[in-house]
């Protein structure tokens, strides 16, 4: 069971500098949606080459800059709602069946 929670975990990747306290929230948002939803978190510092490269191609201003399954999703404060509401939309379990049919809106 616990290869298929990780196969379905989100990818976050967390831009962040030191004695930041906007970066200090943005990991306790994480580790509270880490607890409903399965989530893989790589901390990259912001001022290494990397976090550079990856924070030029993902238009983060300034830290932190967080990234979900490899695209922008935020940088500064981080919303826990809107993660929260990002990360139930591309749940693997949501059926992509419940999407309305055509006939299922001609019936008025």
């Amino acid at each position: 069971m616990s290869t298929d929670n990780m196969a379905a975990a989100h990818e976050i990747t967390l831009l962040t500098q030191a004695d930041c306290t906007l970066c200090n929230h943005a990991k306790q948002v994480l580790a509270k949606v880490g607890a409903d939803h399965p989530l893989t978190v790589t901390e990259i510092d912001l001022g290494s080459e990397e976090g550079q490269r990856l924070a030029m191609l993902a238009g983060v201003l300034f830290a932190p800059g967080v990234l979900v399954d490899g695209l922008p999703f935020s940088y500064g404060r981080l919303s826990e709602r809107r993660l929260r509401r990002a990360l139930k939309s591309v749940e693997p379990s949501t059926p992509p069946a419940a999407a309305p049919r055509m006939s299922d809106r001609s019936s008025s």
